[in-house]
C-alpha cells in the first residue's frame, strides 16, 4: 500500500531523514514511535507530499515519486496520492469560519465532485460514528480539543481514503481527550482500514497497531510486534526510548 525507500531528506545542512525504508501493507496499523526530532513527522509529511525529499522514492497505491520526478508529474501524482490517503494533523486544521458539518462536506464537494446532499449524508454518518452528530452545527471554536480532533478524523474518511496518516493525534490532548480519540482510532483499526500512526501513546500502539517502527535519528532502527518492541527490544536507544516513557 505505502513504501519509501532510501528516503533523505535536509533542511539546509541538517539531513533529517537519513535513508529511510519502510512498507506499510494493505490493513496494516504501523505505529512509529521514537524520540522528539528523530525524524517521524517530517517522514509522515513526506508521504503525502507535504514535505519533497533530495533522494529516494515513495510509492503509495502504485504511484511513485522520487527525488527526478519531473514538477508537472509530481504534481498530478501527488494529486491522486491525496485522494487515496488522508491526514489527521496533531494542531486539527479545521476551517474555523466552517460549521462542523460544513468541515466534513467541503473536501467531498470541492475534490470529489459529490452532490451536496450526498456529502452531507456521508458527513452526518461519519460525525455519528465519531459521537458528534449533535454537534453539527458548531463552529470549532465551540469544542474541545478532543472533539475537534474527531471532527478531523471524519473530515479524512469523508473522502473514503485507502490509508490514513495520523501526525501525532494526541499530542496536544489532555488524557480523557486523548482517550476519545483513540477509541475512535480503535474502531477504525478493527474495520481494516490501513493506518500510519506518528504518537507517542504507547498504549495504542502496543495494543492496537500490528507493527511498531522505532525511529532515531532519521532512520528505522529497529521494527518489529508490538510484542517483540515492548518487550525484547534488541537496540539499546529502543530500550532507553521505553524506560523514559509509561508502558501499561
Amino acid at each position: 500500500m505505502i513504501e519509501a525507500s532510501g528516503l533523505i531528506k535536509r533542511y539546509g545542512s541538517l539531513e533529517v531523514l537519513r535513508g529511510v525504508n519502510m512498507t506499510i501493507t494493505p490493513g496494516e496499523v504501523a505505529a512509529i514511535i521514537g524520540p522528539s526530532g528523530s525524524g517521524k513527522s517530517t517522514f509522515l509529511r513526506c508521504l503525502n507530499g507535504l514535505e519533497t525529499f533530495q533522494a529516494g522514492r515513495v510509492t503509495v497505491d502504485g504511484m511513485s515519486i522520487d527525488a527526478n520526478t519531473p514538477k508537472t508529474e509530481r504534481a498530478e501524482t501527488l494529486r491522486k496520492v491525496c485522494s487515496t490517503v488522508g491526514m489527521v494533523f496533531q494542531s486539527f486544521n479545521l476551517f474555523p469560519h466552517r460549521s462542523v458539518l460544513q468541515n466534513v462536506t467541503e473536501g467531498p464537494i470541492a475534490v470529489l465532485r459529490l452532490a451536496p446532499a450526498h456529502a452531507e449524508a456521508r458527513a452526518r454518518t461519519l460525525l455519528d460514528r465519531v459521537g458528534l452528530l449533535d454537534k453539527i452545527h458548531c463552529r470549532p471554536r465551540q469544542l474541545s480539543g478532543g472533539q475537534q480532533q474527531r471532527v478531523a478524523i471524519a473530515r479524512a474518511l469523508a473522502m473514503e481514503p485507502r490509508a490514513i496518516l495520523f501526525d501525532e493525534p494526541t499530542s496536544a490532548l489532555d488524557p480523557q481527550m486523548t482517550a476519545e480519540v483513540l477509541a475512535v482510532m480503535t474502531d477504525l483499526a478493527r474495520d481494516g482500514l490501513t493506518m500510519v500512526v506518528v504518537t507517542h501513546a504507547m498504549k495504542f500502539a502496543r495494543q492496537v497497531a500490528s507493527v511498531v517502527h522505532v525511529f532515531g535519528a532519521g532512520l528505522v532502527i529497529e521494527s518489529g510486534s508490538p510484542a517483540q518492541i515492548f518487550e525484547d527490544p534488541q537496540q539499546a536507544s529502543t530500550r532507553l526510548l521505553l524506560a523514559e516513557v509509561q508502558v501499561a
